[in-house]
């Protein structure tokens, strides 16, 4: 067992984020290596640590290839008018910023990495929130042509330091494919607004990085029927 009591709390408080960010790349569908997302907290220190015995977050950064698995979820499927739908999903580029005060210049510059190094979506994990004027550059983001197709997500070390899908109370989410949501819009007869909401800001849809249209499939635990599903539509 770890002494713990021998890292600072700031190199402990890192650990944990970077195993949460791996996690959660990991559930959403990327590649990811076991042992990076098993890593003890020495092997973390020595790989990620300073002399100082703090954290060094620019050694933290890490990039990822989709499974094929997640590739066929992010493909519509082929049409008469596109017989080779291109996938809406890429590799991700995932940073830790260390800078106290995160605003457009930050932003930017991020975004300009993601387009350089051919990337097609990022995320950015800050010490604190982002600046207002850098949030609503965010929300666009998406949309900016200079900027990567699948956009930029933020979250704050806060959020990551606990994998909130692990907790007890919350239901098993898996994303369908738009093949399957089209097979459950027919097969119960419904139109995509029909179905129950979840906001993308929802602390496990921003974990799963849910899209708005995407439909998840949440399964329950039942004492009388042992499992049973439900959908949800987000917004």
């Amino acid at each position: 067992m770890e002494e713990r009591d021998s890292y600072a709390p700031s190199m402990i408080r890192m650990w944990r984020v970077l195993r949460t960010t791996k996690e959660m790349c990991m559930d959403r569908g990327y590649q990811m290596i076991e042992e990076d997302i098993t890593m003890t907290l020495a092997d973390f220190a020595a790989k990620h640590g300073r002399e100082d015995g703090e954290p060094d977050r620019s050694r933290m950064h890490f990039s990822a290839q989709p499974s094929e698995e997640m590739v066929r979820k992010y493909t519509v499927p082929p049409t008469a008018k596109e017989p080779n739908p291109v996938p809406q999903i890429g590799n991700i580029w995932v940073e830790f910023n260390s800078d106290e005060n995160v605003g457009l210049k930050q932003l930017r510059d991020f975004m300009q990495h993601l387009v350089n190094g051919a990337f097609y979506s990022g995320v950015m994990v800050c010490t604190k929130p982002m600046t207002g004027m850098a949030l609503r550059l965010l929300r666009g983001a998406a949309g900016i042509e200079e900027g990567p197709k699948g956009g930029v997500e933020v979250f704050v070390e806060q959020d990551l330091l606990v994998n909130i899908t692990k907790h007890e109370l919350v239901p098993k989410h898996v994303l369908l494919s738009k093949e399957e949501k089209d097979q459950l819009l027919k097969r119960y007869r419904l139109k995509e607004t029909q179905l129950p909401r979840i906001q993308v800001s929802d602390p496990v849809a921003k974990y799963l990085g849910l899209r708005r249209g995407q439909v998840v499939k949440i399964i329950r635990k039942s004492e009388t029927a042992g499992r049973y599903a439900s959908y949800r539509w987000a917004i």
